[in-house]
């Protein structure tokens, strides 16, 4: 057994994975993670700014990981929907310019 699959064979998910570099890393693990897997990445380079502004404009900031465990938790029906859509509204993960 995989060593990923044995550490979170027990484990309750959604399990969200989160990287400064490229979604293809944390992605390479996706077959033995059990249940729902997000993976949060910044595959755009060329970007030159704070860290903090890239985060989020890469949608790799607290807040954008915040949703995506919101989104997981309903994707598996533990939670209704519109609580991912209303913390995706409060932390205006889909403007870049909040930092």
């Amino acid at each position: 057994m995989p060593y990923v699959a044995s550490v979170l064979n027990d484990a309750a998910g959604p399990f969200v994975a989160v990287s400064d570099w490229m979604r293809a890393v944390p992605d390479q693990i996706r077959k033995w993670v059990p249940g729902d897997y997000t993976v949060l990445g910044a595959d755009g380079f060329g970007f030159s700014d704070t860290r903090p502004a890239a985060r989020r404009f890469f949608n790799i900031d607290a807040e954008s990981i915040v949703v995506a465990a919101l989104a997981g938790l309903a994707r598996e029906g533990k939670l209704p929907v519109s609580v991912a859509q209303k913390a995706a509204e409060k932390y205006k993960i889909t403007d870049p310019t909040v930092v």
